[in-house]
């Protein structure tokens, strides 16, 4: 592949991806990211550590939206028994009343997109 069409799939991609956190703003008030994190929290109690494994995020980038999200009243951040430096989080009921709209109505992929929703 052209190395220039391979930044123009790019740039396709990087504005669907924009597209899609929009939508997601627009009809649920959570970024991607956001969204990406509440998942992956889920009905558990997991550490920092665990949301940087199952997003991909950067520890500094996880922190960052974290802390969006607490500021929103999406998650409650308790101290860790054992070891009081290490933080968990868990889903408020508005979060998890936001994870449940997403999944029962869903929002709207870019065409570009489509193909990586597909069943295999």
């Amino acid at each position: 592949m052209e190395k220039i069409k391979c930044i123009c799939i790019m740039r396709e991609l990087f504005t669907a991806l924009s597209d899609l956190e929009s939508r997601l703003m627009d009809t649920y008030g959570v970024s991607l990211n956001e969204a990406m994190v509440l998942c992956s929290i889920g009905n558990e109690r997991v550490s920092a550590g665990v949301v940087i494994e199952r997003t991909g995020l950067s520890a500094s980038h996880a922190s960052k939206v974290l802390g969006a999200a607490e500021k929103k009243g999406f998650l409650t951040r308790v101290l860790g028994e054992q070891d009081k430096r290490q933080m968990y989080f868990t889903l408020t009921e508005e979060a998890k009343n936001v994870l449940t709209r997403i999944k029962d109505h869903g929002v709207e992929v870019p065409d570009v997109l489509l193909p990586l929703f597909k069943e295999a």
